[in-house]
């Protein structure tokens, strides 16, 4: 016979189950789920406000509408309070910045505390094994929990700051390349923004990227040298850093740009070589670890066995 508790447990289950499947139904029936307000105005609006494109974006997405409704304004104290515990959300906007990322702060506070939900869960599971076997103490058992969600907080900030630094890698390796082929085109007799555009056009890297975006910048009307420092801001390298300066420096004194253009990339590959030397010394050492540890004890094994062998047998 099925003991009262598992039978309590599985009917809540199997109602909430219902419960979420009749509140979808109603969710899509036209007079529960009737366009409002907002739903109207937001498509006409998406092409000069970014709220009502995001908005847009989350109402289509958005499988249980009426849920989402009511669990929005819970979901967002819990970002700010997220983000107040954790804060710098400076350094959140400038590694998204840096990790090409189109998301916004506030989402990406809400998938880490999606994150530190799911490692709550996590640690949940664990807590409630660990005290069905009894092979934990009480306080490991419910300091679990609070540890999952650290640690799934933790997780995803990392993996932005991977994200990000494996982008600066990218176009760390991409710089000398384009800076060789945009002075080429001034060489060629094109202008510095007919380069620029050439560059995002023709080429495919992340570099590329952040040009088309500098062009588009300067076609709403941004100045050269703005749009220019403000994908330098973004990106934050410092070898593109310095590229952007001196280039801006020269389109304000007028020196030519092919030469500047030409040493920048020079200077990039230079760069580059030091830190390939580094890397390689970096390998270098961790190369000894194996060695030291592994191959010479048993290098010393092998050859001081047998004799030691020999003297044991009295032979």
């Amino acid at each position: 016979m099925v003991p009262v508790s598992a039978t309590a447990a599985w009917g809540l289950v199997l109602g909430v189950a219902l419960g979420l499947g009749l509140w979808s139904v109603l969710a899509v029936l036209p007079r529960m789920g009737g366009p409002t307000l907002a739903d109207r105005v937001a498509p006409y609006l998406v092409d000069v406000s970014e709220g009502a494109r995001l908005f847009t974006v989350k109402r289509t997405v958005d499988p249980l509408p009426i849920l989402g409704t009511l669990l929005a304004p819970t979901v967002h104290r819990l970002v700010e309070l997220l983000a107040r515990i954790l804060g710098g959300n400076a350094v959140v906007q400038h590694r998204l910045g840096q990790a090409g990322s189109t998301s916004t702060v506030h989402r990406f506070r809400a998938e880490q505390l999606c994150w530190a939900v799911g490692g709550f869960g996590v640690g949940i599971l664990l807590s409630t094994a660990a005290a069905t076997n009894g092979s934990l103490p009480t306080v490991l058992v419910v300091a679990l929990p609070l540890g999952g969600a650290v640690v799934g907080a933790i997780a995803r900030d990392a993996l932005l700051k991977r994200a990000a630094g494996h982008r600066l890698a990218r176009i760390s390796a991409e710089l000398p390349t384009v800076l060789e082929f945009m002075s080429l085109s001034l060489s060629a007799g094109e202008g510095i923004l007919d380069s620029i555009r050439r560059v995002g056009r023709v080429g495919s890297g992340e570099l590329s990227r952040e040009f088309r975006a500098t062009v588009g910048s300067v076609h709403t009307g941004i100045p050269l040298a703005s749009a220019l420092a403000e994908l330098a801001g973004r990106v934050d390298l410092p070898a593109l850093t310095r590229c952007v300066e001196q280039l801006v420096a020269a389109l304000e004194r007028g020196s030519p740009l092919a030469e500047v253009l030409r040493a920048q990339a020079q200077d990039a590959r230079d760069e580059a070589k030091h830190r390939l030397l580094e890397a390689a010394g970096k390998k270098e050492v961790a190369m000894l670890v194996p060695l030291v540890f592994l191959i010479l004890p048993l290098s010393v094994l092998f050859a001081i066995y047998p004799g030691i062998f020999v003297l044991q047998s009295g032979f």
